[in-house]
C-alpha cells in the first residue's frame, strides 16, 4: 500500500482513526473544553501566518536539524504526551516510543499513561521525556523521579496548566469514566470498530500503571474523572525550585502562556518553556499558542517549544518562524497508530518531513534558521 498516495495528510489519517475508534474513544481523544473555542483558535491562528515565498535561489537540499537542551535533533518535531494514550490504541505508549527511536527524536511519557516509565523506557531511543503531574506526596514524587531517571528518561516535563480538573463536556456526554468500563453503551460502539476490540481484547482495558502503584485504588472521585487526582497537587513556585534541585537534567516547564512569567522562571533555573494551552482541554478563554509565541520569544533567549493547532509541516516552519525553536505534537500521532496501527506514526515522520521539504524549498529556506526571514509583518 502506498500510504503516501491514501493518507498524504494528517487530515487524511484523522479521518480513518475516528471511523475506527469506538465514540467514546475518539470523544476522550479529540475533545476539548466548553465550546472548544481554544481548540479551534490554535488552528485558525496559524492559519493566519502568512510567509514570502522566494524565487530564483537555485537547488538545495534543505538541512531539518536543530539543537535542543544540548542535543542535536535531525528534525524540528517531536511526541508530545496524550494521558490514557492506551485507551486510544493498545500499547501506545511503546508503539509511539519506537517510533521516536527509529526518528531520533523526543517522546513525552505522561505520569497518567497507561504504561510505566519501565515499560516505555528500553524502547524510547536516546531523547526519552517525562512528563510529570505533580504529586502532592514528597515520597512519592521522589520516587517518581527516580524511577524516570533509572529508566531512562533524561529530561523531565512539569505541566502547570493543570491546577484543578477541567470539564471537557464532550467526554462527559460520551458515558467515559475512569478507570474505562465497558457499559452496555460502550459495548455497542466497540463491536463497530472490529481492530480496536480485537487489540484490547488481547491487552485488556488500560489503566494508569503508575498512578496505580502509588493509589492502589480509585475511589472518591466523580466518574469523568481520574485516578491521577488522587495524588495531584497544584503546584507552585517553591515546587516548582524543588523539582529543580532534584532532577540532575534537562527541565522544561509546559503549559506558559504569559510573558510576564519568562523571568521568573528563567531565575528559577528552568531550562525550556513549553508553549501551550493544553490543546484547549483545560480552560476555554485562553489565548493561541501562536499568537502569545512573539512576546514570549521576545522575553528570552531560552528554547522554547510550542504546540497547539499543528496539520503539518507548514505549521511547523510558522511556528518556527515567529520564535519557537521546536513543535511538540500529541493528538496527530494518536490520530496516525488508530488509522494504521503500528506504522501509521512512522508514516506520520515521513509525510512531515516531506512537508518540510517541500515548503522550505518555496521559501528558499536552506535552515530552519532562515525561516524569520520568511515572515510578513503586520
Amino acid at each position: 500500500m502506498n500510504l503516501h498516495a491514501r493518507y498524504p495528510a494528517i487530515s487524511d489519517l484523522k479521518a480513518r482513526a475516528r471511523r475506527r475508534l469506538p465514540r467514546f474513544v475518539w470523544e476522550y481523544l479529540d475533545s476539548g473544553t466548553g465550546t472548544e473555542r481554544t481548540s479551534a483558535a490554535n488552528g485558525c491562528a496559524l492559519a493566519r501566518v502568512d510567509l514570502m515565498p522566494s524565487i530564483l535561489h537555485g537547488e538545495f537540499t534543505p538541512d531539518l536539524g536543530v539543537e535542543l537542551l544540548g542535543q542535536s535533533l535531525p528534525l524540528p518535531f517531536g511526541i508530545g504526551p496524550v494521558g490514557m494514550s492506551g485507551l486510544v490504541w493498545p500499547d501506545a505508549e511503546r508503539h509511539l516510543a519506537r517510533t521516536a527511536a527509529a526518528a531520533d527524536i523526543p517522546y513525552t511519557l505522561s505520569t497518567v499513561a497507561s504504561q510505566t516509565p519501565e515499560d516505555v523506557g528500553p524502547h524510547a531511543g536516546s531523547h526519552a521525556w517525562f512528563q510529570m503531574y505533580p504529586p502532592r506526596d514528597p515520597e512519592i514524587r521522589t520516587d517518581m523521579l527516580n524511577r524516570a531517571r533509572a529508566a531512562g528518561f533524561g529530561t523531565l516535563v512539569l505541566t502547570v496548566d493543570v491546577p484543578v480538573a477541567s470539564r471537557r463536556e464532550r467526554q462527559v456526554r460520551s458515558g467515559l469514566t475512569q478507570p474505562p468500563r465497558l457499559t452496555p453503551r460502550l459495548m455497542a460502539q466497540v463491536v463497530m470498530c472490529p481492530a480496536w476490540a480485537a487489540g484490547m481484547a488481547r491487552r485488556g482495558m488500560p489503566r494508569m500503571k503508575m498512578i496505580d502503584s502509588y493509589s492502589g485504588q480509585t475511589s472518591g472521585l466523580p466518574s469523568n474523572q481520574h485516578a491521577g487526582y488522587l495524588l495531584r497537587t497544584s503546584p507552585d513556585w517553591d515546587y516548582l525550585r524543588w523539582l529543580r534541585d532534584a532532577w540532575d537534567g534537562p527541565f522544561v516547564v509546559k503549559g506558559v502562556l504569559d510573558p510576564a512569567m519568562v523571568p521568573r522562571l528563567e531565575g528559577a533555573g528552568v531550562d525550556a518553556i513549553w508553549i501551550s494551552n493544553h490543546g484547549g482541554r483545560q480552560f476555554d478563554a485562553a489565548p493561541a499558542t501562536i499568537d502569545v509565541l512573539p512576546a514570549l520569544r521576545a522575553q528570552t533567549g531560552m528554547p522554547l517549544i510550542f504546540d497547539g493547532g499543528v496539520t503539518g509541516g507548514l505549521d511547523i516552519l510558522r511556528a518556527l518562524t515567529l520564535g519557537a525553536d521546536f513543535v511538540m505534537m500529541a493528538r496527530p500521532w494518536h490520530y496516525a497508530l488508530a488509522a494504521l496501527g503500528p506504522a501509521g506514526p512512522d508514516h506520520l515522520v515521513d509525510m512531515l518531513r516531506s512537508d518540510l521539504i517541500a515548503n522550505m524549498g518555496q521559501l528558499g529556506a536552506r535552515t530552519l534558521k532562515d525561516m524569520p526571514a520568511r515572515r510578513i509583518s503586520g
